[in-house]
């Protein structure tokens, strides 16, 4: 199911299926942040949003929230674990609620995120941190075009 497909639809279910998931995470389920859970989680199926589609199928729902309210949100919901931001650019970040550490394909004629089979790849080396510092993570976005 996309979001799409669920902002037609925000049944009952979502919407507990999206409070379950924040209080699980200990955030306090107030109305944009349910709306917004349930939109995300509502099917218990994992995605990768932007926050800008994010707000547009909250505003689809009818919800009112602003964009400044859905970046704030996708932020506080990262900081509690519930998902990780995924850098493909500078300037643009894509939000995954699959949380473990796995490879993703950007289409870039599409401007879309994807989970890449992680059994499939083999990193052999990363370089030594430099002194005082650790690798926290290691992020692969591997960039795809049409052929």
């Amino acid at each position: 199911m996309t979001l799409d497909t669920l902002n037609n639809d925000m049944s009952q279910a979502a919407l507990r299926r999206g409070t379950d998931w924040l209080s699980g995470a200990g955030l306090r389920p107030t109305r944009q942040r349910v709306a917004l859970a349930a939109l995300l989680m509502g099917d218990g199926c994992d995605r990768h949003v932007t926050a800008e589609s994010l707000f547009a199928a909250s505003s689809a729902t009818g919800e009112k929230v602003s964009l400044a309210t859905v970046y704030n949100t996708l932020r506080a919901f990262c900081d509690a674990g519930l998902m990780q931001e995924v850098m493909v650019d500078g300037s643009k970040s894509y939000f995954d609620t699959k949380t473990h550490d796995h490879p993703h394909f950007f289409w870039e004629d599409e401007g879309r995120l994807s989970d890449a089979p992680a059994h499939e790849i083999k990193i052999a080396q990363l370089p030594k941190a430099p002194e005082g510092a650790k690798i926290a993570k290691v992020d692969v976005v591997i960039r795809l075009r049409r052929a």
